[in-house]
């Protein structure tokens, strides 16, 4: 027997219906009696039960007492969600949840026809749950009418500000009554939450569970590093080692979101994707296909797949670092909903480990490092799967035993055990050979960016105690090589540039790469010897960058300028041969600059020239002469007339007050 306190009876026996054994801690806050009727700030984790905290918690605002509503009037519940994807999930929530109290629910979202979501309105509705958008649309045009509106949900509330709806969410709630109670709930309470809810609530109850502040026990987090060139080749091994009924990989871009797409759908696997550029109706149509088992990957972008509820989903894979820590919580929590487990992996290639343990850190999450599945473990994992293949624990039956024995009469075990595994294995594509790479280091924290000892325990990474990783100096590119690059200085090539270029296109940390000598034509770039066997694998067999940048790899160290017939480098300092210059006498030569500026023969382009001033010449030592162009009078500049060459113009400096008699 089921004792769900503080729940409006139409609606508990819509929970015993569900097979509900027991509340959520969430959904047992938001019951409490003294959050009862009051405005509140709902943070919890994804995956709690907050759709359903939120249809509990104003049950009795909209009922006033009774067991089911009366004809619909005008709407008495709004609940606001960023997607429409939430929007409708949310509506199918509340079917369900409010199926014994005969309410009517409309939804008004974008992409859908908006004739038809009028006349839903029209014939009447107790909630009303759609986007920020298309609601404000309804109320200017007059078909949503909110002066009786009793209650105002604001879900995901964060995300929403995030996604530019502040001035709609500032409309929809102006139009509200006053005396409505506000509700907003969030996996996470920034700022600007807070700032909102001082707008627009009223002594709101600040309300967080337990949970929010520990990690999420039911989803696994795992960080592997891999090579800049090979993150697809890794989400391949990663999916095919887990083989997820249902798995969803985050990107940034729609772009990314159509490459991959593709490029899994060429390997094999189901996919289907979700972004943006989708109409509603191929949204739908993608996320049926993965709740009914037509399609195992969704490739997504994070707006798209915002507050979306599969049931089978198992894995979530970050093919791009999320950008900030309430993104991957918002991520990850797509899987381990509702007591089930769940894998959250993040992609992180070897030059953003720093920027991946930050933002870990800041999640207050720990998650474990290691490199992506190898062949070898694949294929154990696989074996591990076909032995525990359920067809081969069912019982037989008498019908079967003819063909049996005459399969093992013909072809013996062996032969059959063969195909059996053949036809298992018919649709798994091979799993892609990755770069060797080895174990993940531990962070090296720069001052002011060290942790504290608290957060070091969260996220895995060293504490105070732990020596920090030295620092390549010179010393440590003894052992080296340089590479000539095909642009100089008269391809506008400087360091800014050029250190992301090597270190995105070569597969390179900062601390692989030495000395950078930009000269007129070409860049001599030094590399430790450790890294120039992953360097020549990532630029390739043709070893150009972007495409058009030409990499040679030199036999010996290039000379840069000096004395003829010398092979000392030059310091960047000219040599005075035990005097220093009379300035003023004569011009020195021979300067060259071993940094950015490259060895040129003849006088340095910045070398200070010791002639003397012409006679007559004034200097200007003030500030820089303005540059007339204009004869026009009133364009604002100065013009000097023919004689006197005084202005004509000048703007007056004085203030207001000054010019008033």
């Amino acid at each position: 027997m089921t004792d769900f306190e503080g729940v409006v009876p139409a609606l508990r026996d819509a929970l015993t219906k569900r097979e509900y054994v027991e509340l959520t801690p969430v959904q047992k806050a938001v019951l409490a009696p003294d959050v009862t009727g009051q405005d509140a700030v709902v943070s919890a984790q994804t995956g709690s039960g907050k759709t359903v905290a939120f249809g509990l918690a104003i049950a009795p605002d909209l009922l006033q007492g009774g067991d089911r509503f009366a004809a619909a009037t005008a709407p008495l519940a709004l609940i606001v969600a960023p997607t429409r994807e939430l929007a409708l999930q949310i509506k199918r929530e509340f079917d369900w949840l409010y199926a014994e109290t005969g309410a009517e629910i409309a939804s008004c979202v974008g992409g859908m026809d908006m004739r038809n979501e009028r006349r839903a309105l029209g014939r009447g509705a107790h909630i009303v749950v759609g986007t920020p958008g298309r609601l404000r649309d309804h109320i200017e045009r007059g078909s949503f009418v909110t002066t009786g509106l009793k209650a105002v949900v604001l879900d995901e509330a964060d995300e929403m500000l995030d996604l530019g709806f502040r001035e709609d969410l500032e409309f929809i709630l102006g139009a509200t009554p006053q005396e409505r109670r506000t509700m907003l709930f969030s996996a996470t309470v920034p700022r600007t939450i807070a700032n909102l809810a001082k707008q627009y609530q009223r002594d709101a109850v600040r309300i967080s569970t337990k949970e929010e502040t520990r990690q999420h026990v039911d989803i696994e987090y795992r960080a592997l590093t891999v090579a800049a060139n090979e993150s697809e080749n890794a989400i391949h091994n990663v999916l095919r080692y887990y083989e997820a009924k249902n798995a969803l990989v985050f990107c940034t871009t729609r772009v990314t979101v159509n490459h991959m797409m593709s490029r899994f759908r060429n390997r094999g696997f189901s996919v289907v994707a979700l972004s943006g550029e989708l109409s509603q109706s191929e949204r739908t149509h993608a996320l049926q296909s993965m709740r009914d088992g037509r399609a195992r990957v969704c490739i997504a972008t994070d707006v798209a797949a915002r507050g979306i509820d599969l049931p089978n989903l198992e894995l979530v894979i970050h093919a791009d670092l999320p950008t900030n820590a309430e993104t991957l919580l918002h991520r990850s929590g797509r899987t381990g909903r509702a007591g089930r487990k769940g894998v959250s992996v993040l992609i992180v290639p070897r030059n953003k480990r720093r920027v991946a343990e930050r933002l870990l850190r800041n999640a207050q999450i720990y998650a474990s490092w290691g490199v992506p599945p190898s062949i070898e473990d694949i294929t154990k994992r696989d074996n591990e799967r076909l032995l525990a293949h359920p067809s081969l624990a069912a019982p037989l039956e008498e019908k079967e035993l003819p063909l049996i024995n005459d399969l093992l009469a013909r072809h013996g075990p062996e032969v059959i055990a063969a195909a059996f595994i053949r036809a298992i294995r018919v649709d798994q594509s091979a799993p892609e050979e990755l770069q060797e790479t080895a174990e993940p280091e531990p962070a090296r924290f720069e001052r002011g960016d060290r942790p504290d000892r608290a957060s070091t325990a969260r996220t895995g990474a060293p504490n105070r105690d732990e020596p920090p990783r030295p620092n390549k100096r010179k010393d440590d590119f003894a052992e080296s090589v340089w590479f000539s690059i095909s642009v100089g200085r008269k391809q506008n090539a400087e360091p800014a540039w050029l250190l992301p270029l090597l270190c995105n296109g070569g597969d390179l940390t900062k601390q692989d790469i030495g000395a950078i000598k930009i000269q007129p034509e070409e860049t001599f770039v030094q590399l430790s010897a450790e890294c120039v066997d992953r360097f020549l694998a990532a630029i390739g067999p043709n070893n150009t960058l972007q495409k058009t940048i030409r990499v040679k790899r030199l036999d010996t160290p290039p000379q840069f300028g000096g004395i003829a017939g010398t092979s000392r480098p030059s310091t960047g300092k000219p040599s005075f041969e035990g005097k220093k210059p009379k300035f003023g006498a004569k011009k020195w030569n021979g300067r060259s600059d071993s940094g950015s500026r490259g060895a040129e023969s003849g006088p340095h382009d910045n070398a200070p020239l010791a002639t003397t001033k012409p006679q007559g010449e004034k200097r200007f030592e003030g500030k820089r002469q303005p540059k007339f162009k204009s004869d026009k009078t009133g364009s604002g500049k100065p013009t000097f007339g023919p004689r006197t060459g005084k202005p004509k113009h000048k703007k007056s400096k004085t203030s207001k007050a000054e010019q008033s008699p």
